[in-house]
């Protein structure tokens, strides 16, 4: 198991992208702190790991509230006196052409998908300091590397992620974090429930393998990501498409 032993904390893992990821890394025997806005998911998510044979916690949490974040810190620290690895996977989309964007909209998905981001890096990082070792890794987009038509604010916190990326893995480095971005292009998660099937289609035409991709496959970097297999491994940003960019 390659994650034996390590302490977790998994954001947005209540569906998709962040539950495969909790479980994978409940599967690869570290111990998952599972934090989402919603409840119910949290306790689903926290069930499915503890069968998987992990110790689990869950914490509906609001990224965007400070506080909130700081105290789901401090409750892991509590229990477990470490910290091995943040995977800041909570994300939302609020998609209007720039004409159309509302301000809430833009402010709505650059607080969780920025600034949550750096609500929760800032709350582990003296404790991952202190160890002189972690990993943080954060959830971009390719939409974060080429934009993307009708999401002026989503492309902004992508883009903004990967700077954090390449900041916090020269500051962190020399201490012994690394810090590294994973850039998903069409994932089969939830949100895309209320897609068209001819706009499915349209996307699956995109990609050269001809589908999209699986939460499960991105949980799956996030693991080696997180391992000590990945150990030279630095300010990265990993596109994870099927190669739909080329």
């Amino acid at each position: 198991m390659r994650l034996k032993g390590k302490v977790a904390i998994v954001t947005g893992a209540g569906q998709g992208i962040g539950a495969a990821t909790a479980l994978k890394f409940a599967r690869e025997g570290a111990v998952v702190a599972v934090c989402d806005l919603n409840g119910s998911a949290v306790t689903s998510v926290v069930s499915a790991c503890r069968e998987a044979g992990a110790a689990a916690m869950g914490f509906t949490l609001d990224i965007a509230d400070r506080a909130a974040v700081d105290a789901v810190v401090e409750s892991v620290l509590a229990q477990f006196e470490r910290i091995d690895v943040l995977v800041n996977n909570a994300g939302i989309t609020r998609d209007a052409r720039l004409q159309k964007m509302t301000l809430e909209q833009f402010d709505q998905v650059i607080d969780v998908n920025l600034r949550g981001v750096f609500h929760a890096t800032q709350a582990v990082a003296d404790c991952m300091v202190r160890q002189e070792a972690g990993v943080i890794l954060n959830a971009s987009s390719v939409v974060g590397l080429y934009g993307n038509f009708g999401q002026t604010n989503y492309a902004a916190a992508k883009f903004g992620v990967i700077g954090f990326t390449k900041t916090w893995s020269r500051e962190l480095g020399p201490k012994g974090i690394r810090v590294n971005a994973v850039a998903p292009g069409f994932i089969d998660t939830p949100i895309l429930s209320t897609v068209p099937d001819e706009v499915i289609e349209k996307m699956r035409s995109q990609v050269p393998l001809r589908r999209l991709g699986t939460p499960e496959e991105i949980a799956n970097i996030y693991a080696f990501l997180a391992s000590d297999e990945a150990s030279y491994i630095n300010g990265a940003v990993i596109e994870a498409s099927g190669g739909m960019t080329l």
